[in-house]
C-alpha cells in the first residue's frame, strides 16, 4: 500500500515524548511519528484530503464526519493525521478532547476554537491581504512596524491612501453579509489596529478581545462607543460566531477551518471521580447542539468538523446517539453496501480494518513499531505472518481494534488505557 508523506516536524501540543504514547498504545501526535507509524489508513485519510480538504471545503463547502470504532481501532490516529494534513493544506485547525471541553454548550466549542486559532494572528493575515490590495508587499515592512508606519517612512501616508485603507476594511468586514454584524465590526477594528489605521486604543482592543472570548466581566456598554451593540456570546449564537470566524480565516488567505473533537464517549462516563461527567440533561443538550449543527452546516462555508468516539456511543441504545432520535435520524447511514464508503458521514474504522489490514499490512505496521522500539531501547519483536493471520481471525470477537492488538503483541504488553 502506498504511504503518505508526512515529512518531519516537531511535537504539537504534547506533554511527553511521542514514543511514550506509542508504548502505551495511544496515537502519537508528532508529525514525524505519525508518518512513520501510518500504514493503510491513508486509504481513507488520502481520500479525505483530496476530495474534501483540497476540493470541496476549500471551494466553500462545509461538512461533518463522525469517526467511530472499537478501542484501538485508530480513531485518534486518523484525527491527528487529518489535523496535520489540514495544516499542510493551509487550514487553521482546532483539536481538543471532550475530556477537557464541555460539549453541551456550543459556546465552549466556539471558545476553544477561537483560542486555538488566535484571532490576532488571523487579523494579521487579513491585514496582509489588504496591504497587497493597496499595491504594497507586507515583506517590505520592518518587523514590529505597522503599515501606516511604513507609509509614513516612504512619504505616502497621505489622505488618499488613508481613505483607501478605510474603504478596504469596510469592504472586507463591514459589508460582508456572511459575518455577524458585531463580529464584523470587532474584526474591522482589530484589523485596523494591526494596520495602524484607523487607530484603536489598547484599552478598547482589550475589551473587544475579551468580548470575543466570552469574558463575562466585559460590560456591553463599554463597546457601544466603538459602534458596536453586541449581545453576549452564548449557546444560541455561538454557531453563528463560529461561522463568522471561519469566514474571516478564509478571508485571510487560509483554505478554511477544521475542528476536530475526540473522546466523545465521555458522554457515557459514570465514574464521578474522573473529571467531566454528563448528566442525562447535559448529554441530551450535547446531542441537540450537534443536531442543530448538522441542520445548519450548509449555511457555513470553508469549515469541516470531525467527531471521534468509541463505538459504545453507537451501541448504547439507552444513552448513546440512538437514544436521541432527532440526531440519529440525521447522521445514520441508511444504505450500507458491502464495501467501506469513504463518503459516509459515519466512518466506522472497525469495518475499514477488515478491508485494509491484511497480513502484510499488519506485519509492516509491526516492523515499523519494532524499529521505533529499538530506537527507544524498548524490547519488541515484529509479528510473523502466522500471528498476523491469527489476529485477523480473532478480530471480530476481540474487544480491541487490530492496530492496538498488533501493538500489544509486538511490544509484549497486555495493557493500555486509550486507543491507538
Amino acid at each position: 500500500m502506498q504511504e503518505q508523506d508526512f515529512g518531519g516536524g516537531g511535537l504539537t501540543s504534547v506533554d511527553k515524548p511521542a514514543w511514550e504514547y506509542i508504548r502505551e498504545g495511544k496515537a502519537p501526535r508528532s508529525e514525524y511519528e505519525l508518518g512513520e507509524m501510518t500504514v493503510g489508513i491513508d486509504f481513507l485519510s488520502g481520500f479525505l484530503q483530496d476530495r474534501y480538504l483540497k476540493e470541496y471545503i476549500k471551494e466553500g463547502g462545509s461538512k461533518l464526519k463522525f469517526v467511530t470504532g472499537r478501542k484501538g481501532s485508530g480513531k485518534s490516529h486518523l484525527l491527528y493525521v487529518m489535523e496535520y494534513l489540514a495544516k499542510r493544506e493551509s487550514y487553521k485547525t482546532a483539536f481538543f478532547s471532550a475530556n477537557d471541553v464541555w460539549l453541551h454548550d456550543f459556546k465552549e466549542i466556539y471558545l476553544e476554537t477561537m483560542r486555538q486559532c488566535d484571532i490576532m494572528a488571523v487579523m494579521e493575515d487579513c491585514a496582509k491581504v489588504i496591504i497587497r490590495k493597496m499595491g504594497y508587499e507586507p515583506d517590505d515592512m520592518e518587523e514590529g512596524s505597522t503599515f501606516m508606519d511604513y507609509l509614513s517612512e516612504i512619504g505616502e501616508a497621505d489622505p488618499i491612501n488613508k481613505r483607501q485603507l478605510r474603504l478596504l476594511i469596510k469592504e472586507m468586514f463591514w459589508d460582508n453579509t456572511r459575518l455577524d454584524n458585531n463580529f464584523a465590526l470587532a474584526c474591522g477594528l482589530l484589523c485596523g489596529s494591526v494596520l495602524g489605521h484607523p487607530a484603536l486604543e489598547e484599552q478598547n482592543r482589550d475589551i473587544i478581545l475579551r468580548w470575543l472570548h466570552c469574558d463575562k466581566t466585559v460590560r456591553l456598554l463599554q463597546l457601544r462607543p466603538l459602534g458596536m451593540s453586541p449581545n453576549r456570546i452564548n449557546k444560541y449564537n455561538a454557531r453563528h460566531m463560529l461561522r463568522s470566524l471561519s469566514e474571516v480565516i478564509h478571508m485571510g488567505s487560509h483554505a478554511g477551518l477544521v475542528v476536530l473533537i475526540d473522546d466523545m464517549e465521555v458522554l457515557l462516563r459514570k465514574n464521578q471521580t474522573e473529571g467531566i461527567r454528563y448528566t442525562k440533561m447535559r448529554r441530551d443538550d450535547t446531542y441537540e447542539s450537534i443536531r442543530q449543527l448538522v441542520d445548519e452546516i450548509d449555511s457555513m462555508n470553508n469549515i469541516m468538523f470531525f467527531f471521534g468516539f468509541d463505538r459504545v456511543l453507537m451501541d448504547d441504545e439507552s444513552a448513546g446517539l440512538k437514544s436521541y432520535q432527532a440526531l440519529w435520524m440525521r447522521i445514520q447511514n441508511e444504505v450500507v453496501g458491502e464495501r467501506f464508503n469513504r463518503f459516509s458521514d459515519i466512518l466506522d474504522l472497525d469495518r475499514l480494518s477488515a478491508e485494509i489490514y491484511d497480513e502484510s499490512a499488519l506485519c509492516e505496521m509491526s516492523e515499523k513499531l519494532a524499529w521505533m522500539a529499538s530506537e527507544n531501547h524498548h524490547a519488541a519483536s515484529p509479528i510473523r505472518i502466522e500471528q498476523a493471520r491469527e489476529l485477523i481471525a480473532s478480530s471480530r470477537t476481540n474487544s480491541i481494534g487490530l492496530p492496538l492488538a498488533q501493538n500489544r503483541l509486538t511490544l509484549h504488553t497486555d495493557g493500555g488505557s486509550d486507543e491507538y
